[in-house]
């Protein structure tokens, strides 16, 4: 499937402007980026961009629907493109690295609490946490 941030933004019934354009490449290149990381990229591509704007265009994007937030405990809020379901995600505790990981029952919300106490669940959030691949694979190493 092609990826058109102008299709996007025009389904969403948002204006198309060159921050907004910027954002959205940058979180295709980088999935769960942080602001910073978006700033810094949008302005690569802008050239200038203010750190209030890309916020702005952040939260514009995720009220539309097509970008997710997601805030691990004790990092920033990182930002991705897949917003059309409901995958969960791996953080490593050393490094940072976020990777997605599908549903772990397949159908939404994927978690069904033992007690609602009258909520009507259409999300559930899951972060499992550990250590990535190359992060156990270094403390393992002999050499350390």
């Amino acid at each position: 499937m092609t990826f058109e941030p102008e299709t996007l933004l025009r389904s969403a019934r948002l204006r198309v402007t060159r921050p907004r354009l910027a954002v959205l490449e940058h979180l295709r290149q980088s999935p769960h980026a942080d602001a910073d990381a978006i700033s810094r990229g949008a302005r690569t591509q802008l050239g200038t961009v203010s750190t209030q704007a890309v916020y702005d265009v952040l939260a514009a994007l995720t009220e539309a629907g097509l970008v997710r937030r997601i805030e691990p405990a004790g990092s920033p809020a990182r930002f991705e493109l897949r917003v059309d379901d409901n995958h969960h995600h791996l953080v490593c505790r050393e490094c940072g690295e976020i990777v997605d990981v599908d549903c772990a029952v397949g159908e939404r919300p994927c978690l069904h609490p033992a007690a609602d106490h009258g909520f009507e669940i259409d999300e559930a959030e899951v972060i499992y946490w550990g250590r990535c691949r190359a992060c156990a694979a270094r403390t393992a190493s002999p050499l350390n």
